[in-house]
């Protein structure tokens, strides 16, 4: 059977049915129906989460290749207006998820009509890429072992670069990532004894205070590092009582993963420090959305360079890594492959921004690179 998909139509679909990390059921749903029309080998879902991964296999000795999209929204309102809005308040595709899926279902409608000659394609369609726990859950599967990919690759839209522009770099193509909540506990007393109590300010304050003193701005720098304050809470609206609870919430990046660990390290020195000066009981942090960098394989980027100019696509050779995280890395940190950018337009808004949209004319740029990359 022939297919012959509207991909932009697709895509505005998946962008309607816009599902938060952890949450995509309608969205999982639709993109079977879809792999199921091209009959591949073999189809794997998974206990506990949304993911899935398709194998196309030939039937004959050759490499194992595997290609991943993801397919999560962002708690982001949708804010455009067009036809296919977000029919889910406060959730939709500003992280162009939607875009990356529908190009992986391209990939399989042309790997249906030219089946792999030798050896194998898997293609993973990813959920929870937003937390950091959908690379993680394929990886604790343990379902690749049984297919030992020779090489991985994923790509992600990137704006503000000209629409089609591959971008790619040896080593970290993101960076590591990792979040924590900062309890910090003393006492509360009447509000007009303050004295009584035991507040978790002092605490707070010079730990935020000393974090950021740790920020490396600079990410051309190897010693780049950012502790970022997400959150700092003291006390509750009630006013007869002295705060003596609060909570901080920090993100820390880092351009590889042992800068990282290092850093992580410094602030649980810094909190067991400033906690135990003030008299709080011992802080147990909670880690939490841990991204590993992307550790792009120098093989597998010269493959990613080389098929931008077999697709008469611009190449560019990033200098830095950027600042996300993307959760693909961890699958990078165990194979060897390549997480690569196509640009999604100069004036395209930012990921996550309210008014961003993924640009249907780079889903066909996306099929023909993955199918170059494929063989």
């Amino acid at each position: 059977m022939v297919l012959n998909w509207n991909l932009a139509e697709i895509r505005h679909e998946l962008h309607r049915l816009a599902e938060p990390s952890g949450e995509e059921l309608r969205t999982r749903q639709f993109l079977l129906r879809h792999i199921r029309e091209c009959y591949p080998t073999d189809i794997h879902l998974f206990r506990n989460n949304r993911n899935f991964l398709v194998v196309f296999d030939s039937g004959r000795p050759g490499p194992t290749l595997l290609c991943r999209a993801d397919f999560d929204a962002v708690r982001v309102s949708e804010t455009i207006d067009v036809p296919y809005a977000s029919c889910t308040a406060g959730i939709s595709h500003k992280c162009g998820h939607d875009g990356h899926a529908t190009i992986l279902l391209g990939v399989a409608q042309q790997l249906h009509q030219n089946p792999p000659q030798k050896g194998r394609v898997l293609l993973f369609f990813q959920g929870a890429e937003e937390t950091g726990k959908g690379a993680s859950q394929l990886i604790d599967s343990q379902i690749l072992e049984k297919y030992h990919p020779d090489k991985v690759f994923a790509l992600h839209n990137i704006p503000g670069q000209p629409l089609g522009t591959v971008l790619c770099r040896t080593g970290s193509f993101t960076c590591s990532v990792v979040s924590c909540d900062i309890p910090l506990h003393g006492r509360t007393s009447h509000a007009a004894e303050p004295l009584k109590a035991l507040s978790p300010y002092p605490a707070a304050k010079n730990i935020t205070d000393r974090l950021q003193q740790l920020n490396r701005y600079d990410i051309s720098c190897d010693d780049f590092q950012l502790a970022t304050l997400v959150e700092f809470h003291v006390g509750e609206c009630a006013y007869g009582v002295t705060a003596g609870h609060g909570v901080l919430r920090f993100t820390l990046r880092a351009r590889t993963d042992e800068r990282l660990r290092q850093l992580r390290s410094r602030l649980e020195q810094i909190v067991e420090d400033e906690t135990q000066h003030f008299g709080l009981e011992k802080s147990e942090i909670v880690w939490k959305e841990y991204f590993a960098a992307s550790k792009n394989h120098p093989d597998a980027v010269a493959q990613v360079k080389a098929v931008a100019s077999t697709c008469g696509l611009p190449y560019r050779e990033l200098e830095t890594p950027f600042s996300w995280g993307e959760d693909f890395g961890l699958l990078t940190q165990h194979y060897e492959g390549a997480l690569f950018g196509l640009g999604s337009g100069t004036d395209q808004p930012a990921l996550h921004h309210q008014n961003f949209d993924f640009p249907d004319e780079l889903l066909p740029i996306g099929v023909r690179v993955f199918e170059q990359l494929i063989g």
